[in-house]
């Protein structure tokens, strides 16, 4: 990694209009990605272990990088230009054909999130982006508190 980045988690992911709200961050700062129902959903489905009976997209994805003897390595949220999100998705193969290759692929940032949880592979942030961002900790924890009186 040559630029400086910020380590991050999914902190959150909520329903929000059409889609999902993934809340990004640490214990410093958490900011929001608006993704679309599906893969909000295949994220929420990773991170709680949801069993399927079927491979999903992104199972498929995994499962095609595991029989290459490939796995993701990291996920880097590299850019921001006019409220799109830019995301990198690290991939390491290391088979009888190649000693060890890294693969860089540029992705949707939800595609590579989901990846990423999917594989137990770190997430994180360009210091670029980091600093850009606003800080969205106080809606998360409103949101949250509401889901609670909810229940």
């Amino acid at each position: 990694m040559n630029k400086h980045v910020v380590p991050v988690t999914v902190r959150a992911i909520l329903p929000y209009n059409n889609g999902r709200a993934v809340f990004v961050g640490n214990d410093q700062k958490v900011f929001v990605i608006y993704v679309d129902e599906g893969v909000g959903a295949a994220i929420a489905m990773f991170m709680n272990r949801t069993a399927k009976e079927r491979p999903l997209t992104h199972d498929l994805m995994g499962n095609l990088l595991t029989a290459l003897g490939a796995k993701v390595e990291r996920v880097i949220v590299n850019d921001l230009k006019s409220e799109t999100y830019f995301a990198r998705l690290i991939i390491v193969a290391e088979n009888e054909l190649h000693a060890r290759k890294i693969i860089e692929l540029d992705g949707r940032p939800s595609d590579c999130i989901a990846m990423a949880i999917q594989q137990a592979a770190p997430i994180y942030v360009s210091q670029e982006v980091w600093d850009e961002v606003e800080d969205r900790s106080d809606i998360l924890r409103k949101m949250e508190e509401q889901q609670n009186e909810g229940s």
